[in-house]
Parts: structure tokens; C-alpha cells; sequence
């Protein structure tokens, strides 16, 4: 099993950044690719950007060149640095991580992005 801890939400301006860290414990060894998911009521959960152990980065075409995935694999964190926040941002952020276990999932972080 792995377990994810993650930190950084809070409410922002518009135009502002934050950053979210996710940290991993138990089975780190089985985990692959790590990254980012966010969640609207009402709505499904969408990708946000995910890195794999080889360094590849994917990103959603609503967050590129906003958001910056990395990873820092001897600390067993994932961060996501968010700047030029927007309103439309505002969701619930979840961590996740994949690998040979399956996939696990944080408790989530709520960002607001206040007009």
C-alpha cells in the first residue's frame, strides 16, 4: 500500500500562484508515475499533470504554461507549482500515484482562485 499526504491549498487571487506538494510512504517502491488530478462538484475528476519515474512530464491543455510539474524522488514528493491562477482553477486537487500496487489516491486539497 502507499500512502499520500498532501499540503499547499488555500484561497488565492486571481493571477496568483501556489504551490501543492505530495508526499508518499509504505510501498514507495512500486510507484512509477506521480501527478495531479482536480475535481469540480458535480463533475468528474480531469488530469492535471502527471511525471513519470523517467522524468516525462504530461500536462492538461488548460493548465500549459502555467502549471510546472516535478518530482523529487529521494524525498518521495511530487509538487506542482501553480501561477497565473484563474478563477475557473478552483477545485479540489488530488494527489495520485501508479505503479505496480495499482493506484492510490490523497484525501485532496481545496484551491481557490478569488476574482
Amino acid at each position: 500500500q502507499v500512502q499520500l499526504v498532501e499540503s499547499g491549498g488555500g484561497l488565492v487571487q486571481a493571477g496568483g500562484s501556489l504551490r501543492l506538494s505530495c508526499t508518499a510512504s509504505g510501498s514507495i517502491f512500486s510507484i512509477n508515475t506521480m501527478g495531479w488530478y482536480r475535481q469540480a462538484p458535480g463533475k468528474q475528476r480531469e488530469l492535471v499533470a502527471v511525471i513519470t519515474s523517467g522524468g516525462t512530464r504530461t500536462y492538461a491543455d488548460s493548465v500549459k504554461g502555467r502549471f510546472t510539474i516535478s518530482r523529487d524522488s529521494a524525498k518521495n514528493t511530487v509538487y506542482l507549482q501553480m501561477n497565473s491562477l484563474k478563477p475557473e482553477d478552483t477545485m479540489v486537487y488530488y494527489c495520485n500515484v501508479e505503479g505496480v500496487l495499482g493506484r492510490f489516491w490523497g484525501k485532496g486539497t481545496l484551491v481557490t482562485v478569488s476574482s
